[in-house]
């Protein structure tokens, strides 16, 4: 039985990475730290699963984690682990850094000081590329566009480290892509757009998707930073999932390890688009607050997924319309749930 270790393993892409790889007969270690809203229920649900088999643990901690993934000496090292919000790592950049750089650091010495052969897979961010400034937008009824037609933003677009929280997933970016080239390791870095779905326990900060459905339906305050017509492209859970096991089964050698990947132009929306569709869905009427645009807010982030789609054939298939309804519905069966993670 193939092994795989899921840092970060408890949170929203990492639960659903652990059921995916589990249900196609994997041995799944989760290894979290439980700091996270929803991280416990998420366990709870993962638990039922007999080949999952869950690790308390923080990335941080190099010894704890260099002495775990030697004992297992995983197939594939799919690390998620990470501070995730612009906004936090305003407020607290050190333990930004510390668990985005540092921590990322600690996978990489463990897998390069150990010898082992895992494939490593790193879910990097967009936010590398910066607020995108020298990407001309124009606007366009209810959202921006590209003044020059583009299809999106690829791996060539010059990265340009804004907030801390762009510097410490750049930095781990580039580390990984570095430790590929010097030490040969056999690793993946995945420059990910807005990621959604089941089991996202969304606030504010983070996760706006499912932020906006849970305030929706639990009658909370919204609030739009900025005009409400910035523009994301939105790849549900399991396509990213179907991309993870295409890269953790991969045997090509000679190819990039730096990809972009979201839903591309077809499965874009801007925050005033995914209000009117949610209005029209659960049949009520949003209130919103505008406030000011947050520093470092990208006014228009669409993902080229060429290379991905040339290389591995991959490209996502769940439009948004019928993503955003699976979100409702999960949402709409675990309220009392959400309620209490998010106390």
């Amino acid at each position: 039985m193939k092994k795989i270790f899921i840092t970060g393993g408890a949170g929203f892409i990492g639960t659903n990475a652990a059921k995916y790889f589990s249900k196609k007969k994997w041995q799944v270690y989760v290894f979290d730290n439980l700091s996270r809203k929803g991280t416990t229920y998420n366990i709870r649900w993962l638990k039922k699963n007999t080949n999952i088999i869950f690790i308390k643990g923080d990335i941080r901690n190099f010894n704890n984690l260099s002495k775990t993934l030697t004992s297992i000496k995983p197939e594939v090292i799919l690390h998620c682990a990470g501070q995730v919000a612009v906004t936090t790592s305003f407020i607290n950049p050190r333990e930004d850094f510390e668990i985005n750089a540092l921590g990322n650091l600690n996978v990489l010495e463990s897998i390069r000081t150990n010898n082992l052969k895992s494939t490593l897979i790193y879910t990097s961010t967009n936010k590398v590329y910066g607020n995108l400034d020298s990407a001309k937008v124009k606007l366009n009824k209810k959202r921006y566009i590209y003044k020059n037609n583009i299809k999106g933003i690829d791996e060539n677009h010059k990265t340009d480290f804004h907030s801390p929280y762009g510097c410490s997933k750049g930095a781990a970016d580039q580390y990984v892509r570095d430790y590929s080239r010097m030490y040969g390791i056999n690793s993946f870095v995945l420059r990910q757009s807005c990621i959604y779905g089941t089991n996202q326990y969304g606030i504010e900060d983070q996760g706006w998707i499912a932020w906006f459905v849970i305030a929706s339906l639990l009658g909370k305050k919204i609030t739009v930073f900025g005009d409400g017509k910035q523009v994301r492209d939105l790849l549900y859970i399991d396509d990213l999932n179907r991309l993870f096991e295409i890269l953790a089964n991969n045997k090509k050698k000679d190819i990039d390890r730096v990809y972009n990947v979201g839903g591309g132009l077809d499965f874009s929306l801007s925050i005033l688009e995914l209000l009117e569709i949610l209005e029209k869905t659960l049949q009520i009427k949003i209130k919103v607050n505008f406030s000011k645009w947050r520093m470092g807010d990208q006014k228009l982030y669409i993902s080229n997924n060429a290379k991905l789609k040339k290389t591995f054939g991959w490209e996502p298939t769940i439009h948004p319309k019928i993503g955003v309804k699976n979100l409702i519905n999960w949402v709409k069966d675990n309220k009392e749930l959400i309620l209490k993670a998010l106390k």
